[in-house]
């Protein structure tokens, strides 16, 4: 396989500054790490890759409690879980959800967010839900956890940079806490904010993006019912580098589009403009739906590589997701707002 070069799944401030430095036999070592990201097409039909699915408890045979369960329905619940998502691929392992992330605030790497997240405060963790709504809160996310009965939700991540996961999610429906806040009739997206914190979030001293992590939705598909605001994974609370205390995950986007450690929840009348939208406009737009049929500016979207697996798959348009959100969408050119 042709590697490709750096600049494909790299910031481009990112990957200019690393010209500069990486020369012979250094620039050849990190293109053929990069070159895992390079585009193919499968031929291993779908049946065939996930053949060996494995259950979670031998992935994590010390899963833990799930926040607001007893540690006998945790068990309970872990093994029942599915071991594959609805189209039957199989879970991407504990170890490799935990430990390959993307996480700038950390590093930019993807094994620096487990390494350099292990002394990173959660507890105790406040949101703040306000703007247009006419009962703004703030809550602490072990209420959170108390107050919406926290769901399985085992959902498909797909990252812009053409790599995917499948993921057991903990957490529960978005649209149950904007339904609590009561949006007005003049909000019409939810912007969501990260901490900002550089003693904890080292990352944040790269003056290159706009920080603290900005991220919003149309308030029609944060109201849509796979949304979610995530507390666990694997029946475990959120580790550091999964984006603990409290992530949104929307499965049908890029993995971008899901914030991690979340303080503040506005509802707004204007479109927000989100971290990766301020650093490459050119690159990144609001919607970041994932498509097939629309090539990132630097490569093509139309395989993946999903994690633990050799062979390279066709990516799904809405990452399969699309007879639950494609209607959101009618008469908009997804090309257009990528």
């Amino acid at each position: 396989m042709k590697a490709i070069p750096s600049s494909e799944i790299t910031p481009e401030h990112l990957y200019r500054s690393r010209r500069r430095l990486l020369k012979g036999a250094v620039f050849a070592a990190a293109a053929a790490t990069l070159a895992a990201c390079a585009p193919g097409q499968s031929t291993t039909p779908l049946a065939a890759q996930n053949s060996s699915a494995t259950p979670i408890a031998a992935q994590n045979p010390t899963a833990g409690t799930t926040p607001g369960m007893t540690p006998a329905a945790t068990a309970a619940a872990t093994t029942a879980m599915a071991t594959t998502d609805e189209l039957g691929a199989p879970l991407t392992s504990y170890k490799a959800v935990t430990t390959y992330n993307n996480f700038y605030e950390f590093g930019q790497d993807k094994e620096s967010p487990a390494m350099v997240s292990k002394n990173f405060v959660s507890s105790p963790w406040q949101v703040t839900i306000g703007g247009l709504v006419k009962k703004p809160m703030t809550v602490d996310v072990d209420d959170l956890r108390k107050k919406y009965t926290q769901e399985d939700r085992i959902y498909r991540l797909r990252c812009v940079e053409a790599w995917s996961m499948v993921i057991p999610w903990v957490g529960f429906p978005l649209a149950k806490l904007l339904q609590e806040v009561e949006p007005t009739s003049d909000a019409k997206y939810v912007r969501f904010q990260s901490l900002m914190d550089p003693k904890q979030f080292p990352g944040q001293e790269d003056s290159y993006f706009q920080w603290p992590y900005v991220e919003g939705l149309r308030l029609d598909e944060a109201m849509n019912e796979l949304a979610i605001l995530a507390t666990g994974v694997y029946g475990k609370p959120l580790l550091p580098q999964n984006g603990a205390p409290v992530r949104l995950v929307v499965p049908w986007k890029y993995g971008f589009k899901s914030i991690k450690s979340i303080v503040k929840i506005d509802l707004v009348a204007e479109m927000p403009k989100s971290l990766w939208m301020a650093a490459g406009p050119n690159e990144y737009g609001f919607f970041a739906n994932v498509n097939p049929e629309v090539s990132h500016p630097r490569w093509s979207q139309a395989t993946e590589r999903r994690i633990e697996e050799g062979a390279r798959r066709a990516t799904l348009k809405f990452n399969g997701y699309d007879a639950k959100v494609s209607a959101l969408y009618q008469g908009l050119d997804l090309k257009k707002w990528y």
